[in-house]
């Protein structure tokens, strides 16, 4: 979101968001915002609005739950009863597996005016769900975000002469055990002359799941947490060697600053993903332990200077595709305005 909003803004377009934390959110980034649960605020925002503008994430899915699909397909209803645009901009569309979730997300997508998606399974996924709405794919706003200042004296992040390959889990429901596979892949990491870094991207969800690694490993894991914005996260992997991603947004963030990442793929958008930065597959999650990590791990590194190279190309191409989701909603608003790199 802090992305495409503080593209807008340059743009001259006045940005209201709707927030979990609205305080932080102008604090952190500058941007007003109005509670996202506050229905009656949300309302009244939207009425002093030209368009209504989803800039990213994957908000039509029904994995964690349906509440997602219904709580998104409100706002654009109430959008367009009061007559607005409705724009939605480098999304990744589903998993949509429910009946009730397919039904509600298609006739939501399908109200609105414009859609930009961030790689070409979810545009297959409208397709799918028969949605008529003009889209193309873009890609992901993150990549909106501006490469970060360093410190003079981090060109990179080691301890000692210890490289370090920042690493971003997350819980998933079954099948895979997070945090012995992980935290054994920090070990064999550390035993052979790198050193591992549990990054958060999500305070609510990854940090108690950072604090399990690091206690089932005797607590002696390095971590980034209470990490409070998106350009403080690139300002740390633009320092690491390395970023070893089931977080989408860990791997889209190591992108932007042009650090190779390895995804692991729990979800059909990190494969996806993976298939856009072109360095390798995303690694599959059944059946993996840590050695067979760190194996992908080494085979992985041993292209390093080649994979920094394609993904500084990859990059730019994708930093110019996002600029296309701010011009979508230029052009649906009818402004006289052309974004420029």
């Amino acid at each position: 979101m802090a992305g495409f909003a503080n593209a807008a803004q340059r743009e001259g377009f006045e940005v209201t968001a709707l927030s979990g934390s609205p305080d932080e959110s102008y604090r952190l980034q500058g941007i007003s915002a109005v509670p996202r649960r506050d229905m009656a605020s949300v309302q009244r925002a939207i009425d002093n609005c030209d368009a209504l503008v989803f800039p990213g994430g994957s908000i039509f899915q029904d994995v964690t739950s349906i509440r997602s699909v219904y709580y998104y397909a409100k706002l654009i209803s109430m959008a367009k009863k009061s007559k607005k645009k409705v724009v939605l901009a480098g999304q990744g569309i589903g998993p949509l597996s429910t009946f009730f979730g397919k039904r509600i997300a298609a006739k939501a997508l399908g109200s609105a005016d414009f859609i930009g998606v961030r790689d070409p399974q979810a545009l297959n996924a409208l397709r799918a769900l028969n949605v008529r709405t003009p889209a193309k794919v873009t890609a992901d706003s993150a990549f909106l975000l501006p490469f970060p200042r360093l410190l003079e004296d981090a060109e990179n992040f080691q301890v000692g002469k210890m490289r370090t390959v920042a690493i971003s889990p997350r819980p998933i429901a079954k099948g895979f055990d997070v945090t012995g596979v992980i935290g054994d892949f920090c070990k064999m990491l550390f035993q052979s002359g790198t050193m591992p870094v549990l990054i958060s991207m999500d305070r609510k969800e990854d940090d108690p799941l950072i604090q399990q690694i690091s206690d089932r490993q005797g607590g002696k894991i390095p971590d980034l947490r209470k990490i409070e914005s998106p350009q403080e996260i690139q300002r740390r992997l633009a320092r690491v060697d390395c970023v070893v991603a089931m977080r989408l947004h860990a791997g889209i963030l190591a992108t932007t600053v042009n650090v190779p990442a390895l995804m692991l793929n729990y979800d059909p958008k990190v494969a996806s993903f993976a298939r856009l930065l072109d360095i390798g597959s995303a690694v599959n999650l059944e059946g993996l332990t840590a050695a067979r990590l760190f194996d992908a791990y080494t085979t992985f590194q041993r292209d390093r200077d080649r994979n920094a190279k394609i993904v500084e190309k990859k990059n730019l191409e994708m930093r110019g595709l996002a600029l296309q989701n701010l011009q979508i909603v230029i052009d649906t608003l009818g402004a006289a305005s052309k974004v420029s790199s």
